[in-house]
């Protein structure tokens, strides 16, 4: 029953507890059962656990782990409401080169990190007038959201701590944090001072001038 029953999941990114059920035509009274048979497949490895109630089929991993949207997919079915940013779109963009990072996200919902055996994924929660910057793409039909360089510039500084040195006159926040700013064209400048004016954040002003000082000078 295993074979046929996965062989139809096999295209397709993820499948949920009731969409299986709908397929093997399950009632409700057979829940149980359901739930103690996709939980051997996962002990088997036949099927992968992405969180609870949701699954992917150990063939559809294995034929598309390597693809450039299959982590950010993944992503997407974790959380449905977030949108790729911060390190994991300024790292893939050339911004950090030298450190991995998790899979990292902006969500309207609670900060939260999540595990599973694809790996770790992050999203971090923002105010919905800063949940902006994004453009959405899809991949075997899930959709998924990505920022532009620009936000997840910006949410890459508006999450993280500014201690008491990297506050000062004197500091070069580009060299200091070893990012790759230099070559942004001034669109993307332009776009980044326009999510800094939105937050109203004093220590996001105080990166911009920062960096306008630095290495965005003209």
């Amino acid at each position: 029953m295993k074979n046929n029953v996965l062989e139809r999941f096999d295209q397709i990114p993820y499948f949920t507890i009731t969409g299986f059920k709908q397929v093997i035509e399950a009632d409700e009274s057979q829940s149980q059962l359901v739930r103690e048979m996709l939980s051997r497949w996962v002990k088997r490895g036949h099927i992968i656990r992405l969180k609870k109630g949701v699954y992917m089929t150990r063939l559809f991993y294995e034929r598309h782990q390597g693809e450039a949207s299959f982590a950010a997919a993944v992503s997407a079915i974790l959380v449905p409401q977030s949108y790729l940013s911060l390190e994991y779109v300024l790292q893939r963009s050339g911004v950090l080169t030298e450190v991995t990072y998790p899979i990292t996200a902006v969500t309207l919902k609670n900060t939260r990190k999540i595990e599973n055996v694809l790996g770790t994924f992050v999203y971090r929660h923002i105010k919905s007038t800063l949940y902006t910057g994004f453009k959405p793409a899809n991949y075997y039909g899930v959709v998924f959201n990505q920022a532009k360089l620009s936000k997840a510039l910006f949410d890459y500084f508006y999450f993280r701590p500014m201690s008491r040195n990297l506050r000062t006159q004197q500091i070069d926040l580009a060299e200091e944090l070893r990012l790759n700013v230099e070559e942004f064209s001034p669109e993307v400048r332009d776009e980044f001072e326009h999510y800094v004016e939105m937050s109203g954040s004093r220590k996001m002003g105080f990166v911009l001038d920062n960096l306008r000082r630095t290495v965005w000078h003209p």
